[in-house]
């Protein structure tokens, strides 16, 4: 096996020292990081035994059986003479053909930031993985920006690419017979579609995020790509110049890496350290941090442990660690898609997860991230601050942690826990006697407009109840040209419809109009549902996910101009002032718009897709 297996200890991550430029990046934050863990860790069962957390998977370490057994069967025997020779001639020699082999599952793509930098990180997972006695074949898959291809026709392809990933990661794992796999993710479907088909393959196996971005800086304040989507807004409202756009565009996003806020990829890659699949520490290190490259190239060294361990996703995927990713997204007011992206896992597992499971364990957990979109700081900030294991260590000084949910370390998420880190006099993560608001991020409503569910984001607004006159739009671009065109008056309900998973297709995300919203004023006065979905940018009072959705008979069909639409937090509920049988008539009388796509990718994933309250999986 070459060098022996190691266990990682990934915790928090954040080292005053950057070891490849050997100086600090104290320029970069005023926060005070936390203590410096060691990144290595320890060799396994130094004493001999393995520890408590091992044994409660109920499994023995693997040791001296078949580490090959999948690979073995293509590579090994005077038969298999034909694919040695393929691969002999790519440069593989015997030696490596004789060693586990790792699939190192891509999304690298030079599209968008986000990504761009995993081909790099790539490379220092591979090192990781010949260290430690194995050997890696790196392939790619898809990946679609949601950023860039926001407010366009191009988002429909955001959440169908989710399906993609997770499939074409399945077909090439099960293709070429991998012993393990890592999957590097980086923008927002890739996290979920890398996770979706880990559970299905259940090799062992583990994620890599590749991190988030730096955030830049206009006129001496901090600024995301969250800043430039609401100045579409102030710009079309006359509140800020050409040249103070153009600048604003042109800084906001400094290199590669994902979004910096509390915005769906960093939302998904804290839930799935939570979930355990993704080493505890390992998300929040920023994608151009000299440690990012330590931690790529220890998750390949730690595959090679989990292999000789036979951790599969089976074992760690579960209905507890399901939870204990619940409450890490609701703590910080994490975006609503992770609700979508968790059914979805939960279906692939096997586990039983309804959306108003969302709803229960976000209501008993306080918000105490201070956290972009609605917060002051991003997650570098966080990281600095103590990362992930300081989001586990206050569900845990809550009560709510699942302690004894084991991760892909082989240790329990409760003794990645007690072990985190956390800077002296932080301000991102809140005690808990001092919440930012004594409920999660979010609440699932139903009512006679969504008896499916929906999902309305709380974080950075106070408002519990709305109601207002409707005003209709049929798509997502109707709705921004008329926002654009102050069309929107105070207190409205902006309804838009057909922009489901099936009737859009592809259930776009509206930050385009929200966004577009909030530029104009518009933010604290005005509401917004839609069969659509939410960026993770987003803030205001927006319900999402309405279900069923419009084409499929779902009732937000029946609302027209001037309906009184109530949302009511409290009670669960959103509402038109209609009777059933109004309701039911205008249902019935309804005719969507003709389906925009009736072959292709498009056409087939409309055919095929489930409801957003079920994860939007398709069948």
């Amino acid at each position: 096996m070459g060098a022996p297996p190691r266990q990682p200890r990934f915790r928090g991550s954040p080292p005053g020292v950057n070891e490849e430029s050997g100086e600090r990046n104290a320029a970069r934050s005023s926060i005070a990081r936390a203590p410096d863990p060691v990144l290595s860790g320890r060799a396994p069962n130094e004493g001999g035994e393995r520890s408590a957390a091992r044994s409660a998977i109920g499994r023995a370490p693997n040791e001296g059986s078949d580490l090959r057994a999948r690979s073995r069967v293509q590579l090994d025997g005077p038969d298999r003479a034909p694919a040695r020779a393929y691969l002999k001639g790519i440069g593989y020699d015997a030696e490596a053909l004789s060693r586990p082999i790792v699939g190192i599952a891509n999304t690298w793509t030079e599209v968008m930031p986000c990504n761009f930098h995993l081909r790099r990180l790539a490379e220092k997972v591979k090192e990781g993985v010949r260290a430690a006695g194995g050997t890696p074949m790196e392939f790619n898959t898809i990946a679609v920006s949601d950023g860039i291809t926001m407010g366009t026709e191009g988002m429909r392809a955001s959440l169908v690419s989710r399906e993609v990933i997770a499939d074409s990661i399945e077909l090439m794992a099960r293709g070429h017979l991998f012993d393990a796999v890592i999957a590097i993710s980086g923008c927002d479907k890739t996290i979920p579609g890398c996770v979706m088909a880990l559970t299905r393959l259940d090799l062992p196996s583990l994620m890599l995020y590749g991190g988030s971005i730096a955030p830049g800086s206009f006129k001496g304040e901090v600024v995301t790509i969250q800043e430039v989507f609401e100045a579409v807004g102030t710009h079309a409202a006359g509140n800020m110049s050409d040249s103070d756009l153009a600048e604003l565009e042109s800084v906001a996003s400094p290199g590669a890496g994902a979004c910096g806020g509390q915005f769906t990829a960093n939302t998904m890659a804290m839930a799935f350290e939570m979930l355990g699949i993704s080493p505890m520490g390992s998300s929040m290190v920023p994608a151009e941090e000299g440690k990012k490259g330590k931690v790529a190239e220890e998750c390949g060294r730690l595959v090679l442990d989990v292999l000789e361990r036979d951790l599969r996703p089976s074992a760690i995927i579960t209905r507890d660690s399901l939870e204990n990713a619940i409450a890490g997204v609701a703590m910080t007011g994490g975006s609503t898609n992770a609700v979508l992206h968790l059914l979805a896992v939960a279906s692939e597992a096997g586990v039983a997860l309804e959306i108003d499971d969302f709803d229960r364990i976000a209501w008993q957990t306080p918000l105490l991230a201070d956290l972009k979109p609605f917060g002051r700081y991003v997650a570098p900030d966080l990281w600095r601050a103590g990362g992930v294991p300081l989001v586990a260590a206050r569900l845990a000084e809550a009560g709510t942690l699942h302690a004894d949910a084991i991760t892909v370390t082989g240790r329990s998420i409760g003794e990645e826990a007690a072990a985190a880190p956390e800077a002296e006099n932080q301000p991102v993560v809140r005690p808990l006697a001092d919440p930012l608001a004594p409920n999660g991020g979010f609440a699932i409503l139903r009512g006679n407009l969504a008896p499916d569910g929906c999902v309305v984001k709380l974080a950075g607004h106070g408002r519990r109840e709305h109601s207002g006159p409707a005003r209709v739009f049929e798509s997502e671009e109707e709705a921004f040209a008329a926002v654009k065109a102050s069309q929107v008056q105070a207190g409205e309900i902006v309804v838009i419809r057909n922009e489901g998973p099936a009737g859009g297709p592809g259930m776009r995300e509206m930050l385009a109009v929200t966004a577009a919203l909030q530029g104009e004023g518009l933010g604290d006065s005005v509401a917004l549902l839609t069969d659509g979905r939410f960026s993770g940018a987003t803030h205001g009072f927006m319900a999402g996910h309405v279900a069923p959705e419009a084409p499929k008979g779902g009732p937000i069909a029946a609302v027209r101009d001037g309906d009184t639409v109530t949302f009511d937090v409290e009670k669960r509920e959103l509402n038109v002032a209609l009777s059933d049988e109004e309701i039911a008539d205008r249902v019935a009388a309804y005719e969507p718009p003709p389906p925009k796509y009736t072959s292709g990718v498009l056409g087939k994933y409309a055919r095929h897709v489930g409801s957003a309250a079920q994860g939007a999986l398709t069948t």
